[in-house]
């Protein structure tokens, strides 16, 4: 194992029951306007009306954006930040899901330095540093809160598009796992296995050598001693309550390790990043429109099988992390173990088991390889290499549903 190793994350991660009610105390350090970012589902609730009168009585002024919208609209952002240019905030502060998060942001990026959101797309485009940002998730999934990338829609494209930048990585992450207890068992399902698909791309990324350049060149970059710690964390916690979250959603314990979980694999894989089953969910969200963490989970028992050969041990670890007795099994069958296991766990709360059921049509399996194959961020960061042969035969097997007698 080489130490070679990075981890980028904000400079305060508060964790825990009550967590919200710092929020003004946080606030206070950076400042005394703030931007609210948040949706209106959340905006209608008595937890944000606290939130803000918290705000208030702490001296702190405040211009609520509730307008954002799921995946981030790029033309959306520019409405937020025109909007807020006069009220000049000091910080921003993002309360919600993922989308929620990334579009606070993209307006402490756009107030800070100008210009338009797509002159910021790929990494390191960001100048400098942006307004300060509070980032409280009332999901477990996305693991935005600590990461350094923001997501969007742009209608130009085909597909999402990602700005990444250590300068997005939030001031501070305050993750109170009462704000998840409404969090109806079908968003907590997609939202925790988009969170376990983190962390397993995380933890069997590549391992790109040690050159003391490449953090300063990449903002994924593999994986690493400190990358996998979180990422086990994050199996080991999403492995044992991610199926106890969805089935009771009034367990306050296992609502608490799954925003744990979905924390730490944020923390995995803002640094290592992730690999070919977000690649191919890129492709296939653009045609059926199906949440982001619907896609990435159909794909990841596909991809763990494609990767077994060359990711056999690290999928002995994720195993042993999910709670399976390793005893008398060799590396393969423990992988194997693994593998059905990430299968059982996700068909216990509800995730679509193949491309065909996730509505993608018979026509776009060369189409949906193709754009996967050219995803190479992400794709070079998956440890076993593609060609379009082999990518194709990936999509076909996960259109198939063709897990048990998928030839790699």
């Amino acid at each position: 194992m080489s130490l070679f190793a990075a981890v980028r994350l904000p400079r305060e991660i508060l964790f825990g029951k009550g967590q919200r009610h710092v929020i003004p105390t946080v606030a206070a350090r950076l400042g005394r306007r703030a931007l609210v970012c948040t949706d209106e589902r959340f905006a209608a609730t008595v937890a944000f009306a606290e939130i803000m009168e918290a705000l208030e009585c702490a001296s702190i002024d405040v211009l609520v954006h509730d307008r954002v919208l799921p995946d981030v609209p790029r033309d959306t952002v520019a409405v937020c930040v025109e909007m807020a240019r006069q009220f000049a905030p000091d910080m921003v502060i993002g309360i919600g899901g993922g989308s929620c998060l990334d579009m606070a942001k993209c307006a402490a990026l756009l107030i800070s330095h100008g210009g338009l959101l797509q002159d910021y797309y790929g990494e390191f485009k960001v100048p400098g540093p942006t307004l300060p940002l509070i980032a409280v998730p009332t999901t477990a999934g996305t693991g935005s809160e600590v990461t350094p990338v923001a997501v969007i829609s742009d209608p130009d494209r085909t597909m999402k598009v990602g700005i990444s930048s250590p300068h997005l990585i939030a001031a501070a992450a305050i993750c109170d796992p009462e704000l998840t207890m409404t969090c109806p068992p079908g968003l907590t399902a997609i939202a925790g296995a988009d969170a376990l698909t983190h962390a397993i791309e995380a933890f069997t990324a590549v391992r790109r050598g040690t050159d003391p350049n490449l953090p300063q060149q990449h903002v994924f970059i593999g994986k690493s001693a400190l990358t996998d710690h979180f990422a086990l964390l994050a199996i080991k916690l999403l492995g044992r309550s991610l199926e106890k979250a969805y089935r009771d959603p009034a367990d306050e314990d296992a609502r608490a390790e799954v925003m744990m979980g979905a924390l730490a694999a944020g923390c995995a894989f803002g640094t290592a990043g992730t690999a070919a089953a977000h690649a191919v969910q890129y492709p296939i969200g653009a045609v059926t429109h199906t949440a982001h963490g619907l896609g990435v989970a159909t794909m990841l028992p596909y991809v763990m099988k494609y990767n077994r050969v060359a990711a056999a041990a690290e999928m002995t670890e994720i195993g042993l992390a999910l709670g399976l007795d390793g005893r008398e099994r060799s590396t393969g069958e423990m992988a194997d173990a693994a593998i059905d296991e990430i299968g059982r766990l996700f068909g216990a709360i509800g995730i679509t088991p193949t491309l065909a059921k996730l509505g993608l049509p018979a026509d776009k399996l060369d189409w949906t390889a193709e754009q996967a194959l050219g995803i190479d961020r992400l794709i070079k960061n998956n440890p076993r290499p593609f060609d379009l042969a082999a990518m194709r035969g990936l999509i076909q097997a996960a259109y198939d549903g063709d897990l048990a007698t998928y030839v790699v």
